[in-house]
């Protein structure tokens, strides 16, 4: 008869891991924060509004132990700030999930100063993210990029985001090579259309709902079992891109 240790990878535990997720406060962020937590992991979080962060942490502390700040990322000095507040109240940090974006239109549709801002939010704050992740872990852990099918979608009236993502994407992927040697590994996850009302403002919470019924839509928490599959396993496997696409997401 064959026993689970041949026939299943063991999974890493998360209790005790100190993790930085950026963006945590709202959608796919928090959802990641909440799960994480109720596995054991202590989560430091940011967001832009102080109510979505109180409303977070207030869930989270129904699950496990978390905290965070109220910061804009896209002022690149926040980022190093955010860091370096989630290090001391931590004591270090174990995982960085890279999550913080903000929706952006097609580069015909936006003024020069909402373009400047998204580049800062969806790039810039990734990369500098990344950086202080990577100095941050040292020798040992784990960078989880949320990014979006978008970068290979490449719609016409979202050409902004997606060329942003498609960055992250090959950012990712090299970034990955680079850090691999230093025992810290690097996932991308590109979640399809997923229920966030900061989003898709166009959507009523009711549609979505609708939308995620029929499986035209997932919900933040499908991202979220994803991001703990990632962390879970054994050091020696890097998983290194994850897609999650609904399963009736119509064609684009």
């Amino acid at each position: 008869m064959t026993s689970e240790a041949d026939a299943h990878t063991k999974q890493v535990s998360l209790e005790g891991r100190k993790v930085l997720i950026t963006g945590g406060t709202t959608g796919i962020g928090r959802a990641i924060a909440v799960l994480l937590a109720s596995y054991g992991a202590q989560v430091y979080i940011c967001g832009r509004n102080p109510q979505h962060l109180e409303d977070a942490l207030q869930r989270i502390s129904q699950v496990g132990k978390g905290d965070g700040i109220a910061i804009d990322l896209a002022d690149p000095d926040n980022v190093q700030r955010f860091f370096d507040a989630g290090i001391a109240a931590l004591g270090g940090i174990d995982v960085a999930v890279i999550n913080a974006a903000i929706p952006a239109k097609g580069i015909t549709k936006m003024s020069e100063a909402d373009l400047r801002y998204a580049i800062a939010a969806d790039f810039t704050a990734y990369l500098l993210s990344a950086h202080a992740a990577a100095e941050a872990l040292g020798d040992h852990g784990d960078i989880v990029f949320i990014g979006s099918m978008a970068a290979h979608m490449l719609g016409a009236e979202s050409s902004v985001y997606a060329g942003m993502k498609a960055g992250v994407a090959g950012f990712s992927e090299a970034l990955r090579k680079e850090l691999a040697p230093k025992n810290i590994k690097t996932c991308l996850i590109e979640p399809g259309k997923t229920g966030a009302d900061f989003q898709y403002p166009q959507f009523s919470a009711e549609e979505q709902a609708e939308a995620i019924r029929k499986e035209e839509m997932l919900r933040a928490e499908d991202i979220a079992v994803g991001v703990h599959y990632v962390l879970t396993q054994p050091n020696r496997a890097i998983v290194q891109q994850l897609t999650i696409a609904p399963r009736g997401q119509p064609k684009e």
